[in-house]
């Protein structure tokens, strides 16, 4: 059993995390930013953290996630402006590892974006945006001592898992189910031997645990 902090636990993915960490008998807190989510999730068996990550920083979040084993990061700005996604999107996964390192926490997982993505339309600012700032997260990370895992699926679809993805250190572009994000991320919490890595996900014909297991450096 491991204690696990979810750092965008009311998302389409994290929500969708949660009950299968818990499924797996580990415990999760979860932070939130509105006040009022919090009898929700601790309904649901998750410890509600209180806190906004446009007003976090190493410092502050340090004491959220102490006493924690493993950290998921998977939170965004979702669009809703360009000040929000350079600070949750681009600055939000450099100020957890360095609060992880103030901590003695390891393992993290971090949720960023499959670097083809919007390729092939119209140029759009926003977008560009924050692509630059997902890679930014990931840079911050892989330079850091941390345990990490860079998890870049293809682009989201609002549907539950259906279990079949791809995955791989490079894969071909495609779509992925939320659901089978959070799957896969669950399975990878149970196998800490992949580590270090940055691995690319979509939709496709391989069941999640044989897709894991076929990540394994031998």
């Amino acid at each position: 059993m491991a204690r696990i902090f979810i750092i965008g636990v009311t998302g389409g993915i994290g929500h969708r995390l949660a009950p299968l960490l818990l499924a797996n008998g580990h415990q999760v807190t979860g932070l939130h930013r509105k006040p009022e989510q919090a009898d929700n999730l601790r309904n649901a068996g998750i410890t509600p953290v209180l806190g906004d990550l446009m007003e976090l920083t190493a410092e502050t979040l340090a004491p959220l996630i102490r006493g924690h084993d493993i950290v998921v990061f998977s939170s965004g700005a979702a669009g809703s402006g360009l000040d929000r996604t350079t600070r949750i999107d681009g600055d939000g996964p450099g100020h957890l590892v360095a609060a992880m390192k103030q901590e003695g926490i390891s393992r993290l997982y971090l949720v960023s974006a499959f670097p083809e993505a919007g390729r092939g339309k119209d140029p759009n600012p926003r977008f560009e945006h924050y692509m630059t700032e997902k890679k930014r997260a990931d840079a911050d990370v892989a330079a850091s001592d941390a345990d990490w895992v860079i998890l870049r699926p293809g682009t989201l679809l609002h549907e539950d898992q259906d279990g079949r993805v791809n995955a791989g250190f490079a894969i071909p572009y495609g779509t992925v189910k939320r659901g089978n994000v959070a799957q896969f991320l669950a399975k990878l919490v149970e196998t800490p031997e992949i580590r270090r890595e940055i691995l690319e996900l979509t939709d496709g014909r391989t069941e999640i645990s044989e897709a894991v297991n076929r990540i394994v450096r031998k």
